[in-house]
C-alpha cells in the first residue's frame, strides 16, 4: 500500500498486480488501455496494472490536502480470493471497476494502511478479510465499469473452489509462458485434468475461451513494450510468443485499430 500526494507520470507503465486507487482532495485522469478516464474524487477504482496506465491529470476539488491512496494486490493473490469470480474475470479482460460509494472511504484505507504498516500478520489478515468481504459486498450491488471489460462475468453464478484453483493455475502458466508458443494442452496440463475438461471450465470461468484470452495477454504485453521502449518490432514479437510478425499485425489491427508502428508514434509524439 501507498499513501502520497499524487503526481502525473510521464509515460504509461505497467506490472503484475490488481492495483486499487481512491484519490481524496482532487479527481484525476488517467489514460488507460488506450483511452482517457476521469476517475472521480473519493471513489475506488480497481484493475489490472497489466494493462499499460498512466496518471496524466490531477484536478483539485478543493483547497485541502489531495492524497492518492494505492492497493496492489498480486494478481495470482487477487485471483485466489473466493466468492468474487464476476470481478476477477472482468478485471482480467480489461474492465476498470468503480466500486459503490459506501464500500469504501478514505478512512477505510487510512484504517488499512495504519493495519498494513503495522507489519503485524494479523492484522494484515483481517485487511486482506476485509478487502475480500468489500468486493463480494460489491458483487451484490451495480459496479460501474469506467473501462468495460472485453468479457462480462455471469453475474450470480457460485464458483467452487477447485474449480477457480484449477482456472488460477491456467491464467498463472499463460501469464509465466506468453513468449513460448502453448497449446490448450499445454495450458491444461498444469490443472491434472482432460484437456477437454480444462478448456470448457476456463471458458465458464473467464467467459472466453484459452485461446482468446491468450492472444489477449500476449497484445497487451506487446503493446506495453511498444509503449515503454524502442524494441523492435521483431524482438515483440518474439517476446509476446506471436509466430510470425504478419500474425501479430493481423491480431493487433483487430483488437486496436492501428498498427503497432502507429501506435508506438503515437505514443512518442503523445509524451507528457
Amino acid at each position: 500500500m501507498r499513501c502520497f500526494k499524487p503526481i502525473t507520470m510521464k509515460e504509461p507503465h505497467w506490472h503484475g498486480h490488481v492495483e486499487a486507487n481512491l484519490i481524496s482532495g482532487a479527481a484525476m485522469t488517467y489514460f488507460f488501455d488506450d483511452r482517457e478516464i476521469v476517475v472521480p474524487e473519493n471513489r475506488l477504482v480497481i484493475f489490472w496494472a497489466g494493462i499499460p496506465h498512466q496518471l496524466t491529470r490531477v484536478h483539485p476539488t478543493g483547497n485541502g490536502p489531495m492524497q492518492l491512496n494505492n492497493i496492489y494486490v498480486p494478481a495470482d493473490a487477487f485471483l485466489f480470493l473466493p466468492h468474487i469470480g464476476q470481478l476477477q474475470a472482468s478485471l482480467l479482460s480489461g474492465g476498470m471497476a468503480m466500486l459503490p460509494a459506501p464500500l469504501c472511504t478514505k478512512e477505510t484505507i487510512a484504517g488499512w494502511y495504519a493495519d498494513y504498516r503495522s507489519n503485524d500478520f494479523e492484522r494484515l489478515e483481517v485487511v486482506k478479510m476485509e478487502l475480500n468481504a468489500m468486493l463480494r459486498r460489491a458483487q451484490t450491488q451495480e459496479i460501474t465499469y469506467l473501462a468495460e471489460p472485453f468479457t462480462r462475468f455471469e453475474k450470480g453464478r457460485i464458483l467452487g473452489s477447485a474449480h477457480v484453483h484449477h482456472v488460477v493455475a491456467m491464467v498463472r502458466f499463460i501469464l509465466e509462458n506468453l513468449s513460448e508458443p502453448m497449446s490448450n494442452a499445454d495450458v491444461a496440463a498444469v490443472t491434472g485434468l482432460h484437456e477437454n475438461y480444462a478448456a470448457t471450465l476456463f471458458s465458464k470461468i473467464m467467459r472466453v475461451p484459452i485461446k482468446r484470452f491468450t492472444i489477449r495477454m500476449r497484445l497487451l504485453r506487446a503493446r506495453a513494450q511498444l509503449i515503454e521502449n524502442s524494441t523492435a518490432i521483431s524482438q515483440i514479437v518474439q517476446n509476446c510468443g506471436f509466430s510470425s510478425v504478419s500474425q501479430f499485425y493481423d491480431h493487433f489491427r483487430q483488437a486496436y485499430g492501428t498498427s503497432p508502428d502507429r501506435l508506438r508514434q503515437h505514443y512518442k509524439n503523445n509524451r507528457i
